[in-house]
Parts: structure tokens; sequence; C-alpha cells
């Protein structure tokens, strides 16, 4: 049944405002303006309850300008910062102890083994491991095989004659063959310079070849140009043509890249592979299969390949299902080598650039996507879980994550929390950047439990050293950008912070050794590599290395880079202090190691279990709380029941940051099925505003261990605009660089849509301001809108987003961290807010043939809107019900849990056919828009014709595709785990796996 969509936009005072789509209706703030209003409005003016810190002085008591004194040395180590966490002194006193006996691996894009600083280790021994690539996305196959003629050469999957290496041993003498498009291998950088370059090539050759072409034709034009019989006339015209042909090839030159050539097969011990690159030459006796030297699994040998000089892109092979598939493992982006070199790079003549633990070895395991521009995927992110159970990984860095709608929920965040509960892993991961605004941290580090979450902080020495700032801050701070807790259920968020930028290694194919990348994507790899020094010296004095005692080690030691409490939530429990968390560790020695879970519900409601609490909407704040905490203690599986779980038991005394809003018993005996007790909430003795408190648990007996666990407790107490319609307004704002002002209002119900007036003033250099607003809506996620604006100078710049009536909104107004860095003068900034309101009775028009004419009903409850609606037919819907289901066990080493459990595949074919060319997505309800808050393991299509040519490929965020007329097939893969089996298959057969396609008309 065809299903047509209609697109409905309304138009307030003759400007497109309001469109409705399929599943989906938003305000669009590209098209939003500023409209009529008449009547007198009350404006809601908030003033500051404390004026903001100065900004950092520059002077000195003279009056004379500060001078950052800053040597050639400091310089070079500024790039790789490590005396900001410690690191520095801590190998001063310990240089041994620099990461040898650790093995980190790194879940991202791909680490380059050739890259500078990751040949191998302060002690000589390789630095990586083994190079996966976990997703697939280099996989070929090579399940034909073949045997040599008699002058020992085969025909190529491509089609190529090849000749073979007498010397190669072949005892079988069976070779399987496969071939690979070598752009599906490359980024799309390295792919846009190769291009380039072959065009290049090919120009000069297209341009001697028309040359010639035309010498032919005037040449024959001369000699025979009065001929007037057929034979002349019609070589004239095959010149002439060919001419035309060779001029015409320019415009429609189409490079989809060379094809290379793979062969595999057993050399009677190991499997090898070779690939023949002829293709990427510029010569025809260069890349011959002949020529290449054999590879074979990576962490057998260590052996990597480079394709060609010209894109000088390094590769590794691994060999799966007995030389049916090898996998062809290049990086994706320069992202994972430049976090590989922050853990562990070694320089042995530039010690300064060193990497925070050197002496450390690394596997790397790609969960990026070359298919998807980088994006991770399920099947990488198992893959890779699966790998470091195999290769006894001491730490897990992951520097990669999105938003959730659920924290702390998820078949990858079930399978990471087995990996660090029963094998002991330590998983670190970046908190996201999608900062300032609060509530922004990502998945898996930021919403996590098992999983150490690292915010990014910028020191005056990387500001003035690897940013070069003109004049650096006097204090260090949070990069604007990092993102910010606590997670939707309340959870701290961000546990620790640590250096966010750094000038580190990166791929050969880049043409350079060192890049600067910045991104609480480093601050976890230099955060992982300190936690590396940790276990390293662990391990060499024989103290038990455990996740959870190394955490409550860093985070009780961490030093504070605020004293406002509320800054807890953008560093979390402040800078990592290695030297410190060492000291810590050899204190704590001989306790066990132990998590304690924190799980709180409120009284009188059947609220889902949360992780800390989170008062956030104007109802909540209106009466006082009481709340149900339960602490379980946590031992690793497999701890003794006799040894440690029987005598269990501790004296807790519970403490509270501000006992006036905060209200706690003041003791716990906390044995091993652990205990529970309640506290009180009072956010009627609060101001508006942001404010967070903690409640916590010391041992009685050993105070100087810290809180044990911490309930983390932040309310948001809201202002409410009036007038008609709704104005709130802020006046006389003054900022600095790293500044941050945030407001929070209670959205008018009726509210779809705001206009930002923003105005600066009173500076004498341009000012950088990141402008974010969020708000929380139940069972959605985040409703999030961001902008950066520059004002070169003092003037006025206006906005429109949409906001949902009815849920606080926070505005989150900073002025970027090196924005106005050496300037003298503040900003000043004033800012009018005006909620306007359209709400429809139908969120998305779907009409069928069927039905009569759909009535859409549209009110405006704040002020009058003036309202021409339109409507046009630009979308069909089509469902799909699967042609055909296919399931199957992975039975490979690297589909094989640790566990034991079994893996399932799940194959739907769907098959449509398109009349006419269109712009298709397909779409997959039940599991779009989900990685991390997904029970199934991961989802992967592919769109191919009859002749098995693939269109486009996808997972989690489909996007349009164009193709043309014709019949195609869509293959969809699912992979779960054999316990949710009877689950799928009900959900297949109430067609819940059934597929909508969208065709753009």
């Amino acid at each position: 049944m065809w299903h047509w969509t209609v697109s409905v936009t309304l138009y307030c005072a003759g400007t497109p405002l309001l469109h409705f789509f399929p599943q989906k209706s938003f305000i669009s703030p590209r098209l939003v303006r500023k409209t009529r209003r008449s009547g007198k409005s009350a404006v809601v003016r908030a003033m500051l309850s404390s004026p903001p810190p100065p900004p950092p002085s520059s002077e000195n008591n003279s009056g004379k300008k500060k001078a950052f004194e800053f040597s050639e040395k400091d310089f070079l180590a500024s790039l790789m910062p490590k005396k900001e966490i410690g690191a520095d002194r801590f190998l001063e006193s310990n240089p041994n102890f620099d990461g040898r006996g650790v093995l980190i691996a790194i879940f991202d894009s791909g680490v380059d083994p050739a890259a500078a600083g990751l040949q191998e280790t302060s002690d000589g021994k390789p630095k990586i491991l083994d190079v996966l690539d976990c997703t697939g996305s280099g996989d070929v196959d090579t399940s034909k095989v073949v045997k040599a003629d008699g002058d020992g050469c085969i025909v190529g999957a491509s089609g190529a004659k090849l000749l073979l290496n007498p010397s190669w041993k072949n005892p079988s003498q069976e070779w399987h063959l496969g071939s690979k498009l070598v752009y599906e291998l490359f980024t799309d950088t390295l792919t846009s310079r190769l291009k380039k370059e072959r065009k290049k090539k090919w120009d000069e050759q297209n341009q001697e070849a028309i040359a010639e072409a035309l010498k032919e034709l005037n040449e024959f034009d001369k000699k025979h140009g009065k001929d007037e019989d057929v034979k002349s006339k019609k070589a004239l015209e095959d010149l002439q043509n060919k001419l035309d042909f060779l001029r015409n090839q320019t415009e429609s030159y189409d490079d989809r890249g060379p094809v290379i050539d793979v062969v595999v097969w057993n050399d009677g011990v190991v499997w090898r592979v070779a690939v023949d690159t002829q293709s990427l030459e510029d010569s025809p006796d260069k890349g011959k299969l002949a020529d290449f030297t054999p590879l074979t699994n990576y962490r057998l040998e260590r052996k990597y390949g480079i394709f060609s000089k010209l894109d000088a892109c390094t590769f590794v092979t691994n060999v799966y299902d007995e030389g049916n598939v090898v996998s062809i493992v290049t990086d994706c982006s320069p992202h994972a080598t430049h976090v590989a070199g922050i853990t562990a790079a070694y320089h042995p003549e530039e010690p300064l650039l060193n990497g925070v633990a050197p002496g450390a070895q690394l596997i790397s395991c790609k969960i990026g996507d070359s298919r998807l521009g980088s994006m991770e995927t399920g099947t990488g992110l198992t893959r890779a879980l699966i790998a470091v159970v195999e290769h006894k990984c001491d730490l897990i860095n992951m520097s990669y994550g999105e938003s959730t709608l659920l924290p702390d929920y998820g078949r990858f965040i079930d399978l990471a929390s087995e990996v660090v509960d029963k094998h002991r892993v330590i998983f670190v991961s970046s908190a996201g950047n999608n900062g300032p605004a609060l509530t922004t941290v990502g998945a898996p580090g930021g919403t996590s439990t098992s999983i150490i979450g690292v915010g990014a902080y910028v020191s005056p020495a990387m500001a003035a050293g690897a940013h070069s700032v003109v004049e650096p801050p006097s204090d260090g701070l949070e990069y604007t950008w990092s993102s910010r807790g606590p997670a939707a259920d309340g959870d701290l968020g961000v546990s620790i912070s640590a250096p966010g930028g750094a000038v580190a290694p990166v791929p050969t194919w880049t043409l350079q050794r060192r890049q600067l990348m910045n991104g609480t994507s480093m601050a976890s790899p230099c955060a992982c590599g300190g936690i590396a020094l940790l276990v390293s010296a662990m391990k060499a004095e024989g103290i038990e290395v455990s996740p959870y005692s190394v955490r409550k080690a860093v985070e009780n030691s961490a030093v504070s880079i605020s004293d406002i409490p509320e800054e807890t939530l953008t560093s979390g429990q402040g800078l990592l202090q290695v030297d410190s968390a060492y000291k810590y560790i050899q204190q704590a020695r001989d306790l066990p190691p132990i998590s304690y879970q924190v799980k709180i519900t409120q009284v009188g409601k059947t609220t889902p279990t949360l992780r800390g609490i989170y008062l956030r909407e104007y109802s909540a704040c209106l009466q006082s709380s009481e709340w149900t905490v339960q602490v379980q203690p946590k031992f690793h599986e497999g701890a003794s029941n006799l040894d440690l779980l029987v005598p269990f038991e501790e004296c807790i005394q519970l403490q509270s940051s501000d006992e006036s809003v905060v209200q706690v018993p003041e003791y716990l005996l906390l044995i091993n099925n652990g205990r529970t007790f309640n506290i009180v909430v009072d956010p009627t003795k609060v101001s508006e505003g942001l404010h967070y408190y903690e409640a916590y648990g010391v041992d009685a007996k050993a105070p100087w261990r810290g809180p044990l666990f911490r309930i983390p407790i932040t309310i948001i107490k809201p202002v409410a605009p009036v007038g008609q319609p709704p104005i709130f307004s802020l006046s006389n704002l003054s900022f600095y660089p790293g500044y941050i002002e945030r407001r929070y209002i209670n959205v008018p119900i009726g509210a779809s849509w705001v206009e930002v007036t923003m105005r600066a003033s009173g500076f004498d250099t341009p000012r950088r301001f990141f402008l974010d607003t969020l708000q929380m809506c139940p069972l959605k996620r985040p409703m999030k809108w961001e902008s950066v604006v520059t004002f070169p100078s003092p003037s006025v710049k206006c906005f429109t987003f949409a906001v949902q009536g009815g849920l606080t909104l926070e505005l989150a107004v900073a002025q970027f961290w090196s924005s106005g860095m050496g300037s003298h003068e503040s900003a000043i900034v004033d800012f009018e807010i005006v909620f306007h309101g359209i709400s429809a009775n139908q969120s998305a028009v779907a009409l069928d043939g069927s039905e009569s004419p759909a009535q859409i009903v549209v009110t405006s409850l704040l002020a009058a809107e003036k309202l021409v609606p339109s409507a046009c037919l630009d979308k069909v819907r089509i469902p799909y019900r699967p042609a055909e289901a296919k399931l199957r066990p992975l039975i490979g080493s690297r589909d094989r849990l640790p566990s034991g459990k079994q893996i399932i595949a799940l194959t739907l074919t769907y098959k449509f056919k398109l009349e006419d060319g269109a712009s298709i997505k397909p779409s997959i309800p039940l599991l779009n828009n989900r990685i991390y808050d997904n029970k199934f393991e991961s989802q992967f299509y592919i769109i191919v014709d009859p002749n098995k040519r693939v269109y486009s490929s996808g997972d989690v965020y489909p996007d349009f595709v164009s193709i043309a007329k014709g019949d195609y097939t869509l293959y969809l893969y699912i992979r779960f785990v054999f316990l949710i089996y009877s689950f799928l298959s009900l959900k297949t057969k109430n067609s819940l796996m059934n597929l909508s396609v969208f065709i753009s008309l």
C-alpha cells in the first residue's frame, strides 16, 4: 500500500514557521523570523544574584604587564602535557613505572603502526601488539579458490592476470582470491587528495592525447582535405570523433578508484596475504603481486604494508574463516593514532614529546566504520571487547560516544560492565564535547557506572604553547565545549578531568608527523596514560590491580579546579594527580577492592531507579522530598565468600555538603548485602538558579580514604517569564575568557519557539561566544540548540530556536576560553528572550488516499500570531515486510563472547522497485537512532541492484541516497545475543521489523 506524506508548512507573518513531516514536527530555527506583537509586555529582569568573579589580572603590583616565562623546554613540554596531572613528578621518582607491563586497548578509528613514536616502548618491546578492524569495513571475500596455470599465473578477482612469486610456499597449491576498491579503505581526506593527484596526471595524459589527436587530424586534413572519396571522409570522421571523445572526457571524468587484487594462501604454518597494487602506481613495473612482501595476521609478525608512495597509507592484514575472509585494516581518521600517541608514544630522541606512559604497549581496536565516515558500530564495539579479554588488556581508552536516551543502559554497557567486573579491566572514556550546557555528557563515558568519564582541561602552559595564545590565562580551566553533568538520572557524569589538547602523532598518509587536536578525546587518553603509570607501579610492587580501587584512588586524590560546588558538574572530582593517587593506592593496598553501588528512588513515587537526585523542573522545587538510598558493596566476580563477603562490615559516617538543604542520618553499618537509608532534600531553601550538593559516606575508622560513595544532588530553580508574549531579559552581564553565565527559565505552556536578541558591547577586540540551550524531555533525548557566534565589534545579533512548553530551559552563554586573551576589557552582554507559541493537533500528517481531507487545528496560547498555512506533497512512505529472514550463529573467533553466550545474526531481505529515479531513505523504527541504549548488539543495511552493486549502506542513522529506477534489494543485518532470540522472533512476526522507505519527490 502506498502512503502519501504531506509536508505542511505554517507561515507566520509571511515566514515559514512550523513544518510537519512523517513521525516528526519541529520548529525550524533557520526559518523563524521576528513576529509582530501588540499590547504591553511585562518583562522579567533576572539580575545577577552575585557579581561574577573579576577577569584574571594581567598586571603585577607595580602596574607592569606580566611576562609569561616560557623556555623552549617548557614549550615542548606543553605540546604533550604531563605536568598538569603530576605524571612528570611521578616518573621522576619512579622512572621504571612508566607503563611497563601494561597493555592498553585503543577503541577508536584505527592506529597507524608506522606513525612516529609507536614502534617500541621505553624498554625496547614492540609498542603495538595487534591491529584489528572490528567493524568489518575492510573485509574482503576471498572464498574463491583457484590453482595456478603452467606459467605460475592466476586470474585475480578483478580479472587481471597475476604472476605469482615462485618462492612463496603453498603446499596445497590453492590460492584464495578477492578484490577491493581501494577508496573503500581510505578516508575521505586521503581519497580527495588521491583524486586530485590522479586527476592532475590524467589531465596531463589526456591533454597529450588531445594534442596528438589534433595533430593527426590536421595532418590528415592537410594531406587529404580535398579528397571526396568515402574512405577518406570516414577516416576524417573517425579522427574528429576521437578528438571530440578525448575533449568530452575532461567533463565526464569520474574516478571511482583503483581496484586491488588480494591473494591468500597457507604456507603450511600460517595464512599469508599478498596484494597487487599496480592500479595505484604510475608505472606498470611497480606494485606487482610477485614483488609484494607477504603479510600474515599482524599479531604474529607485526608487519605492515603501504599501498603506494602516492597515498603513503599503512595497512595490515588479518585472515579469518580458514582463508575465506581477509581483513585489510586501515585507519578511518587520524583520531586514533593521535589518541594512541598521547597515551603511550615513545620518542627516544625527543623525550619531552613522549606520551604519558611511554613504557605501555597497545592494541588497536578499530570501532569506526570506514563505510560510515568513521562512525562507531555495535559490531565494532562488541568485537573490541572480545579482543580486550583475549589479549588480557589492563585498560581501555575509548574517545568515542554520543548522546543517549537512557543512561547506563544497553547491550554494550552490559558487556563493558562485565569486562570491568569480571575481567578487571579499567575502562576510561571521554565525557563528550557538547558543553557548556548541563546534562550534555555522552554515552558511554559520561553515562555509564563502570566507566571513568573524563572532562577536558586547559592549563596556562597549554594555552601559551600548544594553542599559541598571545596572553594565556593565569589559571587553568575547563575547555568551553567540554560536556557537563549531571546525567539524565542524576549521576555526576564527569569523573575526573585531564588536559584536553596535545600535539601528537598522526598517520603517515597525512604527510606530517604530528598535529594539534583538542577535545575530551584527548583528555581521555591523557587520563588513561596516567592510570597506566599507576597500574605499572602496582604490578611492579605486587599490589592487586582492580578497577574499583584504582578509580577510588584517582577520584579521591584529584585536585579541585574550582572552589565553586557547581563546578563539580564541569570537572568532576577535579584534575587527575598521578603522584597523589599512587600514595593513596599504597596506603590502601591491604584493603579489598570494592565498588559501592548507589541506587536511589523517591519515596511515594514509582519512578525508575536513579544514580543521583536531579531536581530540574519548577514543580520539583515547590516542596521537600524524601529519597531512599540503597548502598550495595560490590566485589569482583569470583571473590571469596568466606574471606571477603562474609567478614565485610564497615561503619559509615554519613555527611552532607549543606545540612540546611540535604539532611542525612549520622551513621550506617554497611554489610555485604547492602543497606538502605533515607535522606531529605529541601529545594525551597535555595535561591533561583543552579545549586549542587553531595551526600556521601566516609569510613569512620579510616577517614583518610575519603568518600566511599557519593550521592550527587543537583537542584535547578527556574524563573518564570510573564507578559503577552512572555519576555525574559538579562542586562549588563560581564564576560571574560572562559566565563560562563547560566540562566534557567520555566518555559510557558504553549510556547514552541523563542526569539533571542543578543547585544554585545564594551570591548576592543573580537569576542567569540558559545550559546547553548537545553531542555530535558521525558522519554526523549535532550532538546538542544547551540550556536557559536563571533562579534568582531560591538553589535546586535538575533537567533531563533525551538522550545517545549512546561519544561525548564537552560540558557548557557560562554565566552570561548581563548577569545579576548590579551585584552583588558570585559565584554558587556544584554539579552532579550521572547517566547512565542503555535501548537497543532497533529504532529504528522499522512494521507493514504482513502481518507477525507485532514483537518489541522492550530492554537496560540501566548499571544496573537499571524499564520499563513501551506502544504505540498514531497515524500512518499512505503512500508515493506521482509521477503526473507535467515538466522545463523556466529562461530568465528572474533564473534565468540568470552562468557560463552552465543551471538546470533539475523539477515532480513526486502525487495522494492522504483518506477523512476528518486532519493530514498530506509527507516527501521525499532532500531534507528540508538547505539548505546539498545539491547540489540548492532544493525547494518546495504542496498544493491540485481548485479550486486552497492548503492548505499548505513546503520542506526540512515540517510537519503539518490538511485535510478529499477529493482533493488535491501539487506538488513541484525546481531544479538541468544537470550533475546525469542523476543526478536516475536517482534519479527508482529511486523515490528517492517521497513519503511521514504521517497523524496
